[in-house]
């Protein structure tokens, strides 16, 4: 047996092709869905990358410090004994 097709081809749905949207009228949306009445929505963006970019900042420093520091403590350790043994 055959599967019986969803649409057959000669009772296609019905569509108003004569259906124009136009500026001033309802074009079939209502809301704000795509951000239209939002002219500083870049603003908006930039502002809350340049928190997200400090904050990732000040975790980068703190992982950059916690990394140097063995180094730095080796340098001070080999600088105080080469005064001691130097003098």
């Amino acid at each position: 047996m055959k599967p019986k097709p969803e649409i057959e081809s000669a009772r296609f749905p019905k569509i108003d092709c004569f259906f124009q949207a136009g500026r001033g009228r309802w074009d079939g949306y209502s809301g704000d869905e795509w951000g239209f009445g939002r002219p500083n929505l870049g603003r908006e963006f930039l502002v809350e990358a340049a928190r997200e970019r400090a904050k990732e900042t000040a975790v980068f420093a703190i992982i950059l410090a916690a990394a140097a520091w063995p180094v730095i403590y080796m340098i001070i350790t080999v600088v105080q004994l080469y005064w001691k043994t130097g003098r």
